[in-house]
């Protein structure tokens, strides 16, 4: 999870329970008619929900300063790697049934290779050896 969503739901729970804790704080204070008996919910509840709806007012506005950032591709992924571009005629495996440029990685190296010849074949979507 980014740092940013995380800093963002850190900043809705911490009000949220802030809120939370204010409501009670006034929920007690309400019943209380003498101001030494309401001390203590204001001492328990209402102080520390004051202070955590702050707590995540700054979480929340600290997670919408953070730059977002696109990720980035996994290496060897077809995004960072160019298409081959060997300009000899296309060649196929025994069987196959589409024809590469001779440096597609998907039979660069293989012994097996031979000419594409005038066989009816379909374009490889990695080489693209025909242009389009």
């Amino acid at each position: 999870m980014p740092a940013s969503r995380g800093l963002l739901w850190a900043g809705v729970a911490a009000a949220a329970g802030g809120a939370v804790l204010c409501v009670l704080g006034w929920y007690g204070i309400s019943g209380e008619r003498f101001a030494e008996r309401q001390l203590p919910y204001l001492a328990s509840c209402t102080v520390p929900g004051a202070a955590l709806i702050v707590a995540g007012a700054v979480l929340v506005g600290a997670a919408g300063r953070l730059p977002v950032r696109r990720p980035t591709p996994a290496a060897g992924t077809p995004e960072d790697t160019a298409p081959p571009s060997s300009d000899e005629p296309p060649v196929r495996v025994p069987g196959g049934t589409l024809a590469h440029r001779p440096d597609c990685p998907l039979v660069a190296g293989r012994a097996d290779a031979e000419p594409a010849g005038d066989a009816e074949l379909g374009a490889c979507p990695v080489c693209e050896p025909w242009p389009r």
